[in-house]
């Protein structure tokens, strides 16, 4: 999403810049950063990721201001990297992003809200429940994780994002309606096709790589 300066009320830029400062705080403290300082190739991973995050969400299309649809790519790097680093890589994107004027600085933790954290947390509740209840199988891991988990996290993003447009009075219903949310089906699907395809490849050729799938359980035991 893209928000003008003052496009939200004080209420809601303190009450997110309060929930994602907690988040933030969680993620550092959990994050393993001596696995990190040793691992090259994480590094690399984590800075790339970030990168292409920020390319992927400059591709966007909408008409007014705060309701335009783009990638948002959280899936893949939640499942990849664990919830703390997605987190992390995204938080560096987002101020990237307003770094060059992509975003303003006065939406970065609404847009963290919407954007960062809920898709982080909804696949992560959709990865902990494979886990708990599904079939231990590759594909099981790649479609219910992957391809649904983008697609319902893009529609709870969505939805938050409209939520918070409505409550604080910024555009009316059939306004959001009209020209944001009847197109979210249409991204939620090229959502799991891309964040599926990106997973797909890390799972078959570098296994290791994504941090939430262990090749022995659904791979070397079946």
């Amino acid at each position: 999403m893209s928000f003008s300066e003052g496009f939200f009320s004080a209420y809601w830029l303190i009450g997110c810049a309060l929930v994602y400062f907690c988040a933030l705080v969680a993620a550092f403290k959990s994050a393993p950063w001596g696995v990190i300082n040793q691992n090259r190739i994480l590094q690399h991973m984590l800075l790339g990721a970030t990168v292409l995050l920020m390319l992927l969400w400059s591709m966007r299309a909408g008409v007014s201001p705060g309701l335009g649809i783009h990638f948002l790519g959280m899936t893949v790097m939640t499942l990849v990297f664990g919830w703390d680093l997605a987190i992390l890589a995204a938080t560096l994107a987002l101020v990237g992003m307003a770094a060059i004027g992509k975003e303003s600085w006065d939406g970065l933790f609404v847009n963290g809200v919407c954007s960062v954290l809920l898709p982080v947390a909804t696949t992560y509740l959709i990865y902990w429940y494979v886990e708990k209840r599904l079939l231990k199988n590759f594909f099981v891991f790649l479609f219910v994780c992957g391809f649904i988990g983008a697609g319902i996290s893009t529609a709870m993003s969505g939805l938050a994002t409209s939520s918070i447009l409505i409550l604080d009075g910024v555009y009316d219903l059939d306004k959001i309606i009209h020209e944001y949310i009847r197109y979210l089906p249409l991204i939620m699907f090229p959502e799991g096709l891309l964040n599926g395809i990106f997973l797909t490849g890390l799972m078959v050729f570098h296994p290791d790589w994504v941090r939430t799938f262990d090749a022995q359980r659904y791979i070397d035991e079946q």
